[in-house]
């Protein structure tokens, strides 16, 4: 079985019923082909693990690699509790495996193959045979492989529980629903933010996430969407930035999404706020039919009280407004668009439009 990344839940569970379903099948030996640079959350579920490979009857043996692979934190303490640890060149060991007696292998087979006649409880392991070649005596694996690996589900869930890629998941979802809340109504990018989000819940909680650090980059996305109402980055961009950055870097206790992933989000999401955003809210409401010119001196309704910015109602579309801080506009209330700066509609409640009128 291979186990690769951080030794969250979802491991923890699959090398447990990979160890028991070993014993039931009375394999000769299960073997971990490890690489991986610790734990997320509580060590106890490791520790249980380490004592269960321990006392295992079938023996299991623990190898690190390919070339280049790691076993730190707590991979190290599995390492080490295996009676058959080994470990290809080149590879990192922790601290808490370095003074074990490794089996040096270049490859999983060489490794299985040099199994052959270790003695475990007791028991001695036969996995190769002697054969005759015409380059002289070899060994070769007697042992029927198999390899076992989790269910579609609990990889995905491993996979999003990834430093960088519940980040990513988190304001690719963030910026998904700020883009269907400028578009108006719930589209395919409000549906794909949303399940964006829940999965980064989902890795959010298995990491070991600072709150404040998660509420900075809500903020930062804020700031950008502030600024994204008039058309033109200002000072709530700079904040914007400046959150996300902070946020960025600091969300994760002892773990980092790496500084390539965040260095790509970032600038994703700066060209996305300040660029893409406004264009794509441009082209959404600039057909012949809502066109932001033409929508001065028509009439709506306000969708949501204006006091003095809220949400009205113009030619079907919902667009954000402010009015003047004297006149409030209840929801409901008849509105008269009066002028347009970038995104957002000046209006004036329709009636008082009537009394000018009348008094001429």
């Amino acid at each position: 079985m291979q186990v690769s990344g951080l030794l969250d839940p979802v491991l923890v569970d699959f090398v447990h019923d990979s160890v028991r379903d070993a014993v039931g099948h009375r394999a000769e030996a299960l073997v971990i082909q490890l690489n991986s640079g610790g734990a997320v959350g509580s060590s106890r579920p490791v520790e249980r693990l380490a004592t269960m490979v321990v006392r295992s009857p079938v023996p299991v043996a623990v190898w690190v690699g390919p070339a280049g692979a790691v076993a730190y934190g707590a991979a190290a303490r599995l390492l080490r509790a295996s009676p058959l640890p080994g470990a290809a060149p080149a590879t990192g060991i922790g601290r808490l495996a370095r003074r074990v007696h490794l089996l040096r292998a270049a490859t999983l087979g060489d490794f299985i193959v040099g199994l052959n006649g270790r003695a475990v409880h007791g028991r001695r392991l036969e996995t190769a045979e002697v054969v005759r070649t015409s380059q002289g005596p070899r060994q070769r694996p007697t042992v029927q492989v198999s390899f076992a690996k989790p269910a579609l589900v609990p990889r995905l869930l491993h996979t999003v529980a990834g430093p960088g890629v519940a980040f990513f998941l988190l304001l690719a979802g963030l910026l998904l629903m700020v883009l269907d809340f400028f578009t108006g109504g719930i589209g395919v990018s409000g549906v794909v933010g949303a399940l964006a989000l829940v999965l980064a819940a989902y890795g959010l909680g298995v990491l070991p996430t600072r709150a404040w650090a998660l509420a900075l980059l809500g903020f930062g996305v804020f700031g950008f969407s502030v600024d994204v109402q008039v058309g033109a980055p200002r000072v709530w961009t700079a904040i914007g930035a400046a959150c996300t950055v902070l946020g960025a870097a600091n969300l994760y206790a002892g773990l980092s999404p790496g500084i390539v992933v965040i260095v790509l989000v970032l600038v994703g999401v700066a060209l996305f706020m300040v660029g893409g955003m406004p264009a794509l809210v441009r082209a959404r409401y600039s057909t012949p039919t809502i066109g932001r010119d033409s929508l001065i001196g028509e009439t709506g309704t306000a969708f949501l009280a204006l006091s003095p910015e809220g949400t009205v109602r113009v030619r079907g579309g919902l667009w954000r407004a402010r009015t003047n801080r004297a006149t409030p506009i209840p929801a409901g209330g008849a509105v008269k668009v009066t002028g347009i700066e970038g995104l957002v509609l000046e209006v004036e409640p329709a009636a008082a439009d009537e009394d000018r009128a009348r008094s001429r």
